[in-house]
């Protein structure tokens, strides 16, 4: 896939998702739900207000008297529901409606009912960026604060996991910092990034190629790569950028979005089932991709 059109039209092709849809009785949520189910890419199931969502539906103009929807205000027992239709198998993914995603996050994540896998969360993106030629992955940009090099290992994991379903094979995964040589003291994101790197070549870590400390030009650009006479099979043709921690990670994925006038696509995975995080300032194009890669990913 070369496009975030490619990853809505092979989500397309592989048929309709159940999603649970959290609090729904939100518009920029309910939009983003309607559009996908147009395009043949879910059956949705509606949990929250459902008086509000019939409303909100009919000054949409659209016809969702056939779809299932649950009556439930309150937003943690609407999270708990729409987390139980996943749990059970009566839903393939869940999606983020009108409440926090604290909220959403906390029943996912209950080790008793929820969806948890046994490894850290992450947000994982998929970028169609002008000035690169395929497709980015780029994590994390919305979770994980400051983590630790096992926290690491699992975001990797899950963005490789992205990387996989939308067809690249043996992602090439950039460990991203500042520098490239390893400064311990001053950059300790240098050192996680070495020790992964080594982990990579001794096969402990596989399904990938990963290389790091990488700074971003030398990750993206073989010409800066030959220039600084970097050897790196993942240098210049990175699949994956993983950012050292969560500012790096929202500052790159908002500047490819906002500056670089990149199309994405994000969603939490790591937990049992991919989750839609869905933001009102998202386009719709950037909502319907998200469902799209929730639904490859499932």
């Amino acid at each position: 896939m070369k496009t975030v059109t490619d990853i809505i039209e092979a989500a397309r092709k592989a048929g309709r998702k159940r999603v649970a849809v959290a609090a729904a009785h939100e518009e920029s949520a309910l939009e983003a739900v309607i559009d996908a189910a147009a395009h043949g890419l879910i059956e949705p199931i509606l949990v929250g207000d459902a008086a509000e969502i019939r409303r909100m539906a009919a000054g949409m103009k659209a016809d969702i008297s056939a779809w299932r929807i649950i009556d439930e205000k309150d937003y943690a027992k609407s999270a708990a529901q729409a987390v139980a239709l996943v749990r059970s198998g009566e839903a393939d993914m869940l999606m983020k409606g009108v409440l926090d995603t604290s909220i959403l996050l906390k029943a996912a994540l209950n080790k008793e009912a929820g969806l948890n896998a046994g490894r850290l969360t992450s947000h994982v993106a998929v970028m169609e960026v002008p000035t690169y030629h395929k497709l980015l992955v780029v994590t994390d940009a919305a979770i994980n604060i400051a983590p630790d090099l096992p926290g690491k290992l699992d975001i990797i994991a899950n963005a490789v996991a992205v990387a996989k379903a939308i067809g690249v094979d043996n992602p090439k995964v950039a460990l991203l910092a500042a520098v490239e040589k390893v400064n311990w003291d001053k950059m300790p994101c240098t050192a996680d990034a070495a020790v992964i790197t080594q982990m990579n070549r001794r096969g402990q870590i596989k399904g990938c190629v990963i290389d790091g400390p990488l700074a971003l030009d030398n990750a993206i650009s073989a010409e800066s790569a030959r220039i600084k006479k970097i050897v790196s099979e993942v240098a210049g043709d990175a699949d994956v950028l993983v950012a050292p921690d969560i500012e790096a990670g929202n500052i790159l994925y908002k500047c490819l979005l906002d500056l670089g006038q990149a199309k994405g696509a994000g969603i939490v995975v790591g937990a049992a089932k991919p989750i839609v995080l869905t933001s009102r300032a998202d386009s719709a194009e950037t909502k319907l991709a998200s469902i799209a890669l929730a639904a490859l990913a499932s």
